[in-house]
């Protein structure tokens, strides 16, 4: 059946076109009960059970299915994907509104009916005859829907009793609107709210804690005076924006100071490019990362920023009184020139909460349901939740959700959503820093597996289409030990003409993961591979990542190749791209492949080939650096697990070997020729990665650093900053040069992906090169999965697509690849403290030697070479007399009593873990030498165990 609406439209030219839309109505749509005798079962997907008979409802104890609403979707989500919960029937109506309204709550119910075991089944009720309703004339959009949704479950009711004579089966129509549950009632629909029927299910108490609390009114704390401003509406923050009275930005809570943020204006204010607001008032119930608007204060009441640390300990969430008076103390006579444009949130625009990790603190008050949980994330305020489980969750690691911020409550509204399982745990620990860094990893799910090719998998003569057979090269890989997903491979030989021939072979993943299916955008949404200390969380199933796609040796694998002609001078005389079939003739570890290039007893093909690879990146890289690249510096990690626990017995500094370099030259080198290559053929949108030069202000503390010691750092170019580096060497401290390196890379930018035609600085500043991009990690980068197209399609081996050539849509994947590149990063760092903290643990207290990066006003900051371990020495203490500071900024330098600190001055500190904060496990850090009396320790505490009774022997740091 047909159903058509014709409408006027007028067109930009004044002229008017009439727009006919047809909308299909079909009869055959299954009502998805599995063995429905009244539409023969027919169904897509996952079915409902014929009988279901969990869970048990006090309110309705037949068998019954579930028909949510649009809005018991969006905010009920934590409690619909409780096991507990199942037979659920999303309506199409429904979906389509959640889709418009939350694309991560859309997600998400996506994921749930593609679970089979929960049997959520998606019926199409805007195409069936039956259900399909027309909008009235004076009724909204809204109302309609409201009433499509009552139709549909009035049929599914009438429906499910055709099914048999017997049959005693429900439709229950879950809304929290309370005239339209009243309309379903008056229809004769069984309609309850979420919580009445959540508190129905008995055998199901832990559901409770799920709900969220929607009403901000029912919520607030009775009797409690208004402590906030209200929030404007959204219909007068876009004017106040429009007209300049406010500014919209993004607000960034401190780390350090519960009671003060800054909020990033968007757009090209350069005047106010960053505001500060001081006192929970004028921060107004923002929560970091929301979107805001904010109102600038007059000048007479601008503020600097804080020094002071704050954290928020109360467990009273009324005593206002005490953040006033913490308030004031934010308020120091300051010099005019530090004072910054200071201002207030008026209103929220868009609200970016997410579920939070963090621990129970326990209300004090004995049978209480009410108690606040403490993010780990510390720039999120406490959120004030109830729930029946205090004691079970006491000491564990939970997630929360906020529901709201009523104007006079201390802290945001929130509820349980789950357990992650015992504070300190491995597998919760990796849990909450996955989480707390937005790293998506949830296996596959079946519909990303799909798109995988069938095994036994073999390359068919379809594959070698466009394809170069250069199985019959002497090709190897350079890799990690224990390195499975092998991107990359190599070959060098001599040609007939006297010049060489070298090949860097990449892994064809875009030959596996094919434009908008959903294994590609499963892999575009994650960005990138996640390496943590004793897990990896690939980008892509394991099944490429592993196997097809990785470059292993012996097997025949699908490649893109650039393949370079050069003299023996690393100069290039042609460059070919191609798509390849290879044979890799060894997998070696670096250490292998150096002990082949040493050894004077091997002279096999690899070993040749391996030798004159090393020989072309060594005069490639003194090249680079005559050109001004930069060879800096950063401590990594590298732990040794026990065999069978698994945690870390041993942490050493990682060994770079030439080989190391080796294959970096030639990964360098092949990114370079392609970023030119897409370059030329998509001026556009070419997908890049530029290196911002750093500001001259970032290499201060480099230049201070240097001069304390009697050094010149030239910084005006990175030429100029290679050659002072290089020239940074001291006889009698070898150790100078790497900490300068060290410290040259706290100065730099953050590199970043971004497209050719929205931008006009494309200069990569680490490197020295005019243009730059990632080809050659494609199994672990997205970004190199899209470049790869590029080329393909620019050498003719692959077609196009439109979104490819959309500098639009690219430039919001560059966008999407930053954000997780950064999120990995930090993850990374993450999981490298938390193995630290574990080494440490076992190990006891140690003392070891360590250089001084940087000196604060009350602390130095270390590095310990041995582990590549920083942390920070606090010389104040809480409840101890401070001792005398005098801290010297343009030195920089801090006087201890008698004894003076300079950057790269060598120290022994003692090394223990605190575990006194059970949320915050740190690595102390506490001065052995020089000896300070009152501040250094004793260096007879290597058995004080910082965990029990004999804590107070040692002095801790702050």
């Amino acid at each position: 059946m047909l159903k058509s609406k014709t409408f006027l439209k007028k067109t930009r030219a004044g002229g008017v076109m009439k727009i006919v839309r047809e909308h299909y109505l079909r009869d055959d749509i299954g009502c998805g009960a599995s063995g429905c005798a009244a539409c023969g079962g027919a169904h897509e997907g996952p079915a409902l059970e014929p009988q279901p008979q969990d869970p048990a409802s006090s309110l309705c104890p037949q068998p019954h299915y579930l028909l949510p609403d649009t809005n018991v979707l969006l905010h009920q989500i934590d409690v619909l994907e409780d096991p507990a919960i199942r037979n659920v029937i999303v309506l199409q109506t429904v979906l389509q509104e959640v889709r418009n309204r939350s694309a991560p709550v859309y997600k998400r119910i996506r994921d749930v009916t593609n679970n089979q075991e929960k049997h959520f089944y998606t019926f199409t009720n805007e195409h069936h005859r039956e259900t399909y309703v027309e909008q009235e004339q004076g009724e909204n959009a809204n109302d309609r829907n409201d009433r499509a949704i009552r139709v549909a479950a009035k049929w599914y009711n009438e429906h499910l009793k055709k099914m048999s004579a017997d049959n005693h089966l429900q439709v229950i129509f879950i809304t929290n609107d309370r005239k339209n549950k009243e309309k379903a009632v008056e229809e004769g629909i069984p309609a309850f709210t979420c919580e009445e029927y959540v508190k129905s299910l008995t055998a199901n108490p832990e559901l409770i804690d799920r709900l969220a609390c929607l009403s901000e009114e029912v919520n607030e704390i009775e009797n409690g005076k208004i402590i906030f401003s209200e929030h404007l509406p959204l219909s007068k923050l876009q004017q106040g924006i429009k007209s300049g009275t406010y500014l919209q930005g993004t607000f960034r809570a401190s780390r350090e100071n519960y009671l003060e943020a800054t909020v990033w204006i968007h757009g090209d204010n350069e005047e106010n490019k960053e505001i500060i607001l001081q006192g929970l008032k004028h921060l107004n119930r923002a929560v970091h990362e929301d979107i805001v608007a904010v109102e600038l204060l007059p000048k007479s009441q601008w503020v600097a920023p804080s020094s002071v640390v704050l954290q928020d300990e109360g467990q009273n969430e009324e005593d206002v009184e005490k953040e006033e008076e913490r308030e004031r103390m934010l308020k120091t006579a300051v010099s005019e020139k530090m004072l910054k444009p200071t201002g207030r949130v008026v209103g929220i625009i868009k609200r970016n909460w997410r579920p939070y990790c963090g621990m129970l603190s326990k209300s004090d008050i004995k049978e209480s349901r009410r108690h606040l949980f403490t993010p780990a994330e510390k720039r999120i305020p406490r959120i004030r939740i109830e729930t029946r489980q205090a004691s079970t969750l006491e000491g564990r690691r939970i997630i929360v959700a906020i529901d709201g911020w009523p104007r006079n409550s201390r802290y945001p509204n929130g509820h349980f959503v789950r357990n992650l399982g015992d504070v300190g745990e491995k597998e919760t620990e990796t849990e909450v820093l996955l989480l707390e860094h937005d790293v998506p990893h949830q296996p596959f799910s079946q519909a990303v597996l799909s798109f995988l090719p069938k095994m036994p998998w073999s390359i068919t003569e379809k594959d070698m289409k466009n394809r170069e057979d250069l199985r019959h090269l002497c090709v190897c890989s350079v890799d990690p030990p224990g390195c499975t997903d092998i991107d990359d491979a190599l070959h060098c030989r001599e040609l007939e003409n006297g010049n060489l021939e070298v090949g860097v072979h990449i892994a064809d993943v875009s030959h596996f993961i094919r434009p908008g299916n959903a294994l590609d955008q499963e892999s575009a949404r994650r960005g990138t591979t996640v390496y943590l200390c004793e897990k990896r969380i690939d980008m892509v199933p394991e099944l490429l990542s592993s196997n097809l796609c990785s470059l292993k040796c012996d097997v025949d694998r699908l490649a893109f190749s650039c393949i370079w002609e050069m003299n023996h001078n690393a100069e290039i005389l042609k460059t070919k791209f191609t798509k390849s079939v290879i044979n890799s003739k060894a997998s070696l570890t670096y250490a292998e492949a150096q002990l082949r290039i040493d050894s004077a007893n091997m002279n096999d093909d690899i070993t040749t080939s391996l030798r004159g690879l090393n020989k072309l990146a060594k005069i490639l890289k003194k090249r680079r650096i005559e050109k001004g690249a930069l060879t800096l510096s950063s401590p990594e990690v590298r732990f040794h697990m026990d065999s069978e626990t698994h945690d870390p017995i041993d942490l050493q500094t990682k060994e770079l070997r030439e080989t190391n370099s080796m294959v970096e030259e030639f990964m360098l080198l092949a990114n370079i020729s392609v970023a030119k290559k897409i370059h030329e053929e998509f001026s556009e949108h070419a997908l890049l990665r530029k290196h911002p030069a750093p500001p001259p202000s970032n290499y201060e503390i480099l230049v201070k650093a240097a001069r304390s010691r009697n050094l010149e750092i030239k910084t005006d170019t990175a030429k100029s900053l290679a050659e002072s580096l290089d020239r940074a060497e001291s006889p009698t401290f070898p150790y100078l040069n790497t900490l300068l390196r060290i410290l040259a890379t706290r100065c730099m930018m953050q590199a970043v992906y971004f497209c050719s035609g929205m931008d006009n600085d494309f200069h990569h500043y680490g490197l020295a090169s005019p243009i730059y991009t990632h080809f050659t990690s494609p199994i672990r980068r997205y970004a190199d999965v899209i470049v790869h197209r590029l080329l393909a399609v620019a050498v003719g081996a692959d077609s196009t697509y439109p979104e490819l050539t959309d500098k639009h849509k690219l430039a919001d994947i560059c966008k999407n690849l930053n954000f997780r590149h950064k999120m990995a990063q930090y993850a990374q760092r993450a999981s490298v403290a938390f193995h630290t903290q574990l080494f440490f643990k076992s190990k006891g207290i140690v003392s070891e030697e360590a250089y001084i990066l940087f000196v604060r006003k009350n602390a130095i900051v270390v590095l310990i070479p041995k582990y590549g371990l920083e942390g920070t020495v606090f010389f104040e203490e809480k409840d101890k007399p401070n001792p005398r500071l005098i801290y010297d900024d343009e030195i920089p330098s801090l006087k201890i009593e008698d004894t003076v600190f300079h950057v790269f001055d060598k120290v022994k500190v003692k090394i223990m873990l605190d575990s006194s904060n059970l949320q915050h496990q740190k690595i102390r850090m506490s001065l052995v030498e020089p000896q300070i009396p009152g501040i250094s320790i004793p260096t007879d505490t290597s058995n004080t165990d910082l965990n029990g009774p004999e804590k107070k022997k040692i002095k801790l740091g702050k």
